[in-house]
């Protein structure tokens, strides 16, 4: 089969049925023999600790240590150098980068003639078991010279081409695998996601968080301002939810007396897909007793810095051409103040205007509910006007009561809640607050989540009696947080769609 790609779908569509077709009569031969799909090789080493230990070493250094081994990975690469020689490369899953890979020299000497028959039916995509001695080639490249060969899976379906690897960006989303195998960028991105995970969980254990499990599927949905999606369960004949956020059940936890719990959860949302948004993501939320809003801000900064430093070497990141500094303190405005400073045009007076703020709204497109007060009049402006220029880390703090419906009331003034928003190249990324713990007060707020629900918002809260009844056996003064994790890993990775950094990510069903 030629590598070469071809402008006519249908010729290629042909040339893949005839390359599937040829290589299920070479696995029905290995049937017929009794080798196909074996599964009786271990191997003991890996091509990134080989390159790592040896390949700095000379010709001469190297050749005295007879160093064996063993691997296993998939065929990439494959040229002959003559009728009793032929050259490999493989692939395996360590290293980072082109070092989860290693050359093989296959003689026939070495391996014999019928190994070496068998050798050159393989096609690339077969994986091996491999073993052999160490040496640099004449053009130092570590090379296993192999006294052992056999196939371990045959591939049906040819790669694509090496130099271009799946051109389709949908393709790549689609057969994650085939990308994963071709891709060495995507291998990075993912390995880079695991780090920053690994360091967030690490983090939060380090300051005495429990992590928890928490349902996935709610009997009222709850914990976000989110549209669900609706499931029935049979066997208890009901209508459920699948979870829109962890923080109800979570705080529950907190009020039997779980003081710091954290739960990296994935939730779903019957909503828009976009570059940033995907139906079901991955949030990490905590809840931590005794503190405020203000120390959770503290604290998220820390997360974010450290899972930054950890996957990608530094806190100064670069996001498609652009600098992004995550290691100076974030920057805090109030939601006025961000209008304020990105929209300088409009005056105090207009700020607080309600139909001067409506009337705007309409100019770009957005017809606010009839029971949106003034602050959530400001909110929406301030989301057409200065969201999206919130390029460096910055919080928007003192949300109003009607936007909060799970946040603690500030003290000295009452219409806006303790809570933030973090912002990173014009997206949110984090949503937390002081926690409302008065029931009573908690109750009226569903209520009013009601009355909103009915007016038309269908993100809207529904009314939670367990949790007002949790409440009622008393939550001590806590904070919490959730932190989207698949926008962050974004940001860390330079990846410019959310599809990019989830393995499998949601699409439309094929032709």
């Amino acid at each position: 089969m030629s590598n070469q790609p071809t402008d006519n779908p249908t010729d290629t569509a042909n040339e893949e049925l005839s390359v599937f077709a040829e290589r299920r009569a070479k696995l029905a031969a290995l049937r017929t023999q009794g080798v196909a799909f074996p599964n009786d090789f271990r191997p003991t080493d890996n091509c990134a600790d080989l390159q790592e230990k040896y390949n700095t070493l000379s010709r001469e250094q190297l050749e005295p240590m007879e160093v064996a081994v063993c691997v296993a990975g998939r065929m990439m690469l494959k040229r002959e150098a003559g009728k009793k020689a032929a050259f490999a490369t493989i692939q395996d899953a360590s290293g980072k980068q082109a070092d989860g890979r290693i050359q093989l020299y296959i003689t026939q000497d070495k391996t014999g003639e019928d190994a070496m028959e068998a050798f050159r039916s393989y096609d690339l995509g077969d994986i091996l078991g491999i073993e052999g001695v160490l040496f640099k080639t004449k053009t130092d490249e570590l090379t296993i010279k192999v006294t052992k060969l056999r196939l371990l899976t045959k591939s049906l379906r040819p790669l694509p081409d090496k130099f271009h690897g799946l051109a389709n960006q949908e393709t790549k989303y689609r057969q994650r695998y085939v990308d994963l195998i071709m891709s060495e960028a995507t291998r990075r991105t993912f390995k880079a996601r695991t780090a920053a995970m690994s360091s967030i969980r690490r983090f939060m254990e380090d300051h005495a968080f429990m992590e928890v499990e928490t349902p996935m599927l709610h009997v009222i949905p709850g914990g976000a301002a989110a549209k669900p999606f609706i499931t029935h369960h049979n066997a208890l004949d009901m209508q459920m939810f699948l979870r829109i956020a962890p923080e109800l059940y979570l705080k529950r936890l907190v009020v039997g007396g779980f003081e710091r719990v954290f739960e990296v959860n994935r939730n779903f949302r019957n909503e828009g897909v976009s570059p940033r948004h995907n139906p079901e993501f991955t949030m990490m939320e905590f809840y931590a007793a005794y503190v405020d809003y203000k120390w959770l801000m503290d604290f998220t900064e820390q997360v974010i810095r450290k899972a930054a430093i950890d996957a990608h070497g530094t806190a100064v990141l670069t996001y498609q051409g652009r600098e992004l500094d995550l290691s100076k303190p974030f920057q805090r405005l109030t939601i006025v103040g961000a209008i304020n400073k990105y929209a300088p045009h409009y005056t105090h007076e207009q700020l607080h205007d309600v139909a001067f703020v409506t009337a705007e709204l309409l100019k770009f497109g957005v017809k606010p509910f009839s029971t949106s007060g003034l602050g959530a009049l400001q909110l929406a402006l301030f989301e057409e006007t200065a969201e999206a220029q919130l390029w460096e880390p910055t919080y928007i703090i003192d949300y109003p009561v009607e936007v909060s419906p799970l946040a603690r009331a500030s003290d000295a003034h009452p219409d806006i809640t303790e809570r933030f928003e973090l912002f990173m190249t014009g997206r949110e990324i984090a949503n937390g607050f002081s926690e409302l713990n008065d029931p009573e007060d908690q109750a009226a707020r569903f209520k009013a989540q009601m009355d909103a629900k009915e007016a038309g918002d269908e993100e809207a809260m529904y009314y939670d009696a367990d949790y007002i009844r949790a409440l009622e056996y008393g939550l001590p003064p806590t904070g919490g947080c959730g932190i989207g994790i698949d926008r962050l890993m974004m940001l860390i990775t330079d990846s410019p769609n959310i599809r990019d950094v989830i393995l499998f990510p949601h699409l439309r069903r094929e032709d």
